[in-house]
């Protein structure tokens, strides 16, 4: 196909309109317009509805919008990774890591990194699911377990735990546990046991579930289990990293917590010389620092 129609083509998609796409491309109106009506004759369909207020696209249109959508993404990728042996750090990262690290620890802290790097764009994917890195599914990734994967470059950044924490307003509604067999007469919240989590926090509900915990609401994320307990629903099991950003939390039966749950960093051995990986790794590695500082001063 023609790859100049086609990059016509999204930027007419992209704008909805014929006049803004010609100010972008710098051409005319009328050449935006031939160039289209000529795409749609060699694919013998129609890609655009003609309104008033603007185009709008057909489903044949959406379908190629789609295809020029991912072009145009991996062609940005691919010239911000030639930049990369340059000094400056701009461009885009897709980062990987599950929803409660992203969204309770990860998140929060990305406006200190903007700060520094205005031109960096993060395409932050939270989910369960391990993205295959050496495919090229993402750039890199906050993992809760070491990656088994081959040609990885993997730094241990810190160790988590699960423990019991609860609002002091409900604890003194409904009196605090003094062993485990007193979290029968209080709701846990907590995820399901045969939900996509760290191994180590399924052990440690399975077995509180052993001592007959009357009331429950699972959630299928740690940011959902923290929002009903910040909202005095009862007894959560959290990650401990959530303390220093919610001081409000009591922890419950401290004498009890998970395994260690290492936390990885990792990225393909091919971005080894990655100006943004190394930017995006060095930051990360500052905020644990600062992490652990600001734990051992309260403690």
């Amino acid at each position: 196909m023609d790859w100049d129609k086609l990059r016509i083509f999204h930027a007419v998609a992209d704008a909805g309109s014929l006049t803004h796409a010609g100010d972008a491309l710098h051409l005319s109106q009328s050449a935006v317009s031939r160039q289209i009506r000529a795409l749609e004759e060699s694919l013998n369909a129609t890609l655009f509805h003609r309104h008033a207020r603007g185009l709008i696209l057909t489903e044949q249109g959406e379908l190629l919008f789609d295809a020029t959508r991912a072009m145009s993404q991996r062609l940005e990728a691919a010239v911000a990774r030639i930049r990369d042996s340059k000094e400056e750090v701009f461009g885009e990262l897709r980062v990987t890591t599950t929803t409660g690290f992203g969204s309770l620890w990860l998140a929060p802290r990305l406006p200190k990194l903007y700060e520094k790097y205005p031109e960096l764009k993060i395409d932050l994917m939270l989910e369960e699911r391990v993205l295959d890195l050496p495919m090229r599914e993402a750039d890199v990734a906050i993992r809760m377990k070491e990656p088994s994967q081959a040609d990885l470059i993997r730094k241990r950044l810190m160790d988590v735990h699960m423990r019991l924490y609860a609002l002091p307003s409900y604890l003194e509604e409904h009196g605090r546990p003094e062993t485990m067999a007193d979290m029968h007469n209080h709701r846990l919240i907590c995820q399901n046991t045969s939900s996509a989590q760290v191994s180590a926090g399924s052990s440690m509900v399975q077995e509180i579930l052993t001592h007959d915990v009357q009331s429950m609401l699972t959630v299928n994320n740690y940011f959902g289990v923290l929002q009903a307990v910040l909202n005095g629903l009862g007894i959560g099991v959290l990650p401990d990293y959530v303390t220093l950003d919610f001081p409000e939390l009591e922890r419950v039966l401290p004498e009890y917590e998970s395994r260690d749950i290492p936390v990885f960093l990792a990225y393909p051995e091919e971005l080894r010389s990655s100006q943004r990986v190394a930017a995006f790794r060095d930051f990360v590695t500052e905020e644990i620092f600062a992490h652990r500082r600001r734990e051992r001063s309260e403690a």
